[in-house]
């Protein structure tokens, strides 16, 4: 790919490219101080050149498109540890999805179609509605967008993409735990990123961080198993940018263990950027936040986030993302048999 400059609102629409995907994760609290959180990922991919085992051998032959969707959610109420998970194995979108001016794309899962339509639209620059099943948010950015890698292309370990965020979007609407729907405001974060990539299975260790002085951060460690690169962007409280390479991140001796998998997950992590003179240790505060997609697992959660930047003492939220640990879980076969014709 060649890099080019990044364009909003232009570049919030797909790219023909392997696999792009357009993220959000919030942390929200209601009238009553009750916290929750929140993750949304739409993926499009190539059905003939991404390489995931579970679109390309099943989907592939069962459909003569040349991109699919599929999406990914969840909902987390904090304050009594409950985590409601949301994964659409493949989503079909409305006729009218990708053709407006502004990003927008309604969806469903067709096999809980009982759930209704679920919608990712740019209403005006910036600014977005966001509706699952479980919530419905309006997201305004407030902060200029943060270009991942200082242009908004990245390379990690010959791994080529397109990158950027809204580290800082108000958050307000409503969100449904059991049956009842709650008002909710908080913060929120989004990601968009596309890539010629097919996909690997490397390991990846990621953070979207929101500290309480305005700084927006986000990090991640890159492992191909042969070495590790990293990639660290910092929007500070007035929107300065800064982009750095080194880092150290340190997993700690806290692990949850999933039943499903076997996979044994680092829950604490260390992270420091020596010429940011930044440490943060971040803490997860769920501990189940397995996400299961055909053979590939993950996890995603919030986190809590306390350390040092300089001489001054920081804390926040944020999101991590722990993905290409090996799992010998047998989803696939569930699966492809869902798919296979009779």
């Amino acid at each position: 790919m060649r890099p080019h400059p990044i364009q909003l609102p232009r570049d919030t629409h797909p790219h023909d490219t392997i696999i792009e995907w357009w993220y959000f994760n919030g942390h929200l609290t209601d009238a009553d101080g009750r916290r929750y959180s929140f993750m949304d990922c739409l993926f499009r991919a190539d059905v003939a050149r991404v390489a995931i085992p579970y679109v390309k051998n099943f989907l592939g032959r069962s459909t003569s498109a040349e991109f699919v969707i599929f999406a990914h959610a969840s909902l987390t109420d904090l304050n009594h540890k409950k985590n409601y998970k949301d994964i659409q194995n493949i989503s079909l979108s409305s006729r009218d999805s990708f053709t407006h001016p502004l990003f927008c794309v309604r969806y469903t899962d067709p096999i809980a179609r009982a759930k209704g339509q679920y919608e990712i639209a740019e209403t005006k620059t910036g600014t977005f509605h966001v509706k699952t099943d479980r919530i419905d948010l309006v997201l305004e950015s407030k902060k200029r967008p943060m270009l991942e890698g200082g242009k908004g292309f990245v390379s990690v370990s010959g791994r080529e993409s397109f990158y950027y965020s809204l580290t800082d979007l108000a958050a307000s609407g409503t969100i449904r735990v059991g049956k009842k729907w709650i008002p909710v405001s908080g913060k929120s974060w989004m990601d968009h990123q596309w890539a010629n990539t097919p996909y690997a299975k490397d390991r990846w260790t990621w953070f979207s961080i929101q500290l309480d002085d305005g700084t927006d951060v986000m990090c991640i460690e890159y492992d191909n198993g042969k070495e590790k690169s990293y990639v660290v962007d910092v929007l500070d409280a007035r929107g300065k940018p800064a982009d750095y390479r080194r880092a150290t991140f340190t997993a700690g001796k806290t692990l949850w263990k999933s039943k499903t998998t076997g996979v044994a997950y680092p829950l604490v992590w260390t992270i420091t950027v020596p010429e940011k003179k930044l440490t943060l240790k971040t803490s997860a505060i769920m501990r189940d936040g397995e996400m299961i997609f055909g053979a590939i697992n993950y996890w995603e959660g919030p986190i809590a986030v306390a350390g040092t930047m300089g001489k001054k003492k920081v804390k926040g939220v944020g999101f991590m993302e722990l993905a290409g640990y090996p799992s010998h879980y047998g989803t696939l076969s569930r699966i492809e048999g869902f798919f296979r014709q009779p």
